[in-house]
């Protein structure tokens, strides 16, 4: 298994800290297949691919534009930025996401243009407090799995970036087995999104549902269940 962390997160290197960009992830995506393929020990012929949340789109992404891949497990994968505008707006509030996207990506969006320190906000908070994710299961789940070097922060300008985000565009040109790991209660990714990815994926795809929302299955027996499935297609296709 090759784990790795995006430019500008965790080990990795490249200024400003913490900033997440989804053009620059798919190239480090692109470029650990790359580095895996070149190591002796290692088959290039299978050659698997993994993400969860907001990387699930990218693995997605990622096969589409690599024939070489042998299969996907894409876990609650964020296949379309703007689904599920609604529920969300339900959940944190219009007034929120508007504060998040003007008074805070645009700021920090602007403020790289002029060569100027990143603008910050934190990942995850508590529901009303400034935040990427202020939800109470995403704070839960944050404060139960975050290691304690785990920096809570982002470059606001992801904000304005996420609902363009749509790697469901790229299911049809994916040639290799992928399987899509959903919830049946996450907003964020509606079965619906799930339901014509499939359908572009075709006989490709497998896709097995938890009666869960997007964090539970991070946690306690929802995490074991879907990290055994997740094996056994492997197993199955490698």
């Amino acid at each position: 298994m090759l784990a790795f962390d995006f430019r500008y997160l965790g080990a990795s290197g490249g200024e400003p800290r913490q900033l997440i960009w989804i053009s620059y992830q798919q190239e480090d995506y692109a470029a650990a297949v790359a580095y895996a393929r070149g190591r002796e020990e290692i088959d290039p012929a299978k050659i698997a691919l993994w993400g969860t949340s907001l990387s699930g789109g990218h693995v997605i992404v990622t096969a589409a534009r690599d024939a070489q891949i042998a299969c996907v497990v894409a876990q609650v994968p964020l296949l379309a930025g703007d689904a599920g505008g609604m529920q969300v707006v339900k959940r944190v509030g219009l007034w929120h996401l508007l504060r998040m996207a003007f008074g805070h990506g645009v700021r920090d969006l602007v403020r790289s243009w002029f060569g100027l320190s990143a603008h910050r906000v934190p990942i995850v908070g508590k529901p009303g407090t400034i935040a990427i994710m202020a939800d109470t299961d995403a704070w839960d789940a944050f404060c139960q799995l975050a290691s304690d070097d785990l920096i809570n922060e982002a470059c606001a300008r992801i904000i304005i970036r996420m609902d363009k985000y749509h790697p469901i565009k790229h299911a049809g040109k994916v040639r290799c087995p992928v399987l899509l790991q959903a919830c049946d209660l996450d907003i964020g990714v509606p079965l619906s999104v799930i339901g014509k990815a499939q359908q572009r994926l075709g006989d490709l795809a497998e896709v097995i549902r938890y009666p869960i929302d997007h964090f539970d299955i991070y946690i306690g027996d929802n995490f074991e269940q879907a990290v055994s499935d997740q094996v056994a297609f492997f197993r199955k296709h490698l």
